[in-house]
C-alpha cells in the first residue's frame, strides 16, 4: 500500500540503465535467452493505473503478482462496502481511506511498475548465471 511512497524514481531509471549495460555485455544466446523469458512477464504502466484507478479493491496489486497486497486492499475494500449499510460514515471513511493511501500507486505508476520489472530482469539474470 505504501511502496509507491519509498520508491526513488531516479534509484529505478539507474538501476534500468545499469540493467541495459549488463544486457549490452551479454553473448547473442545469452541475451535471446533473456529476452525470451523476460518479455512476456514485463508489465505496462498504463494497465496498473487503469486498474488502480477503476478497481481500488487490489487488482492493480495483483497484476504485479503481490498478492498479500491485492488481498488487503480487496478485504479493506469489502468490509468498506459492507459497512456503507450498516454505517454509512464509516464505510465510506474506509474506502476513502484506501483510496487516498493508493493515491501515490496512482500517480507514480511508471515508476513501480518499472521497479517491478527492473526486480524481474535483474532476477532472470542470475538464474541465466549473470548475476
Amino acid at each position: 500500500m505504501f511502496e509507491a511512497w519509498r520508491l526513488d524514481a531516479d534509484e529505478v531509471r539507474a538501476g534500468e540503465e545499469a540493467l541495459r549495460e549488463r544486457l549490452r555485455a551479454l553473448p547473442d544466446a545469452d541475451r535471446l535467452a533473456y529476452y525470451r523469458r523476460c518479455s512476456p512477464s514485463l508489465k505496462d504502466p498504463d494497465t496498473y493505473a487503469v486498474l488502480d484507478w477503476l478497481f481500488l479493491a487490489g487488482l492493480h496489486h495483483y497484476y504485479l503478482g503481490q498478492h498479500v497486497a491485492g488481498t488487503r486492499n480487496l478485504l479493506l475494500m469489502l468490509v468498506g462496502v459492507a459497512l456503507l449499510f450498516v454505517q454509512p460514515w464509516a464505510g465510506g471513511g474506509l474506502i476513502l481511506l484506501v483510496f487516498i493511501a493508493e493515491l501515490p500507486a496512482l500517480l507514480r505508476s511508471q515508476t513501480l511498475v518499472a521497479e517491478h520489472d527492473l526486480r524481474l530482469g535483474e532476477r532472470i539474470l542470475r538464474e541465466l548465471g549473470h548475476g
